[in-house]
């Protein structure tokens, strides 16, 4: 049996049309409860990281590599460093760890 990828891909369009459709047509007033906005407030949040933290560690040839840049980024970040400080930082730790791992 031969598989049709249109038709993979026509689901796929169609159940993420669903996704983003049905919260505006389902809710229609503001939300109020506090639990419920902050939930939706942190899921990107979460979603990102759930997503990136994994990538970090694999990205690399050496884990532990990944590993100290991750500690090296949230550092930076914890001292209010840019985005791109963190990013090169991270980067050129990655580069000389590769080296010496």
């Amino acid at each position: 049996m031969k598989h049709n990828i249109y038709i993979y891909i026509l689901i796929m369009a169609a159940v993420s049309y669903v996704i983003r459709s049905l919260p505006l047509t389902l809710i229609r007033k503001e939300i109020k409860n506090r639990f419920l906005k902050s939930f939706l407030y942190y899921v990107p949040y979460v979603t990102l990281a759930v997503m990136t933290f994994p990538a970090i560690m694999d990205a690399t040839q050496s884990p532990l590599a990944g590993l100290i840049a991750l500690i090296l980024g949230i550092v930076l970040a914890w001292f209010n460093a840019s985005l791109f400080q963190v990013s090169v930082a991270c980067c050129v730790v990655v580069f000389i760890c590769e080296f010496f791992i």
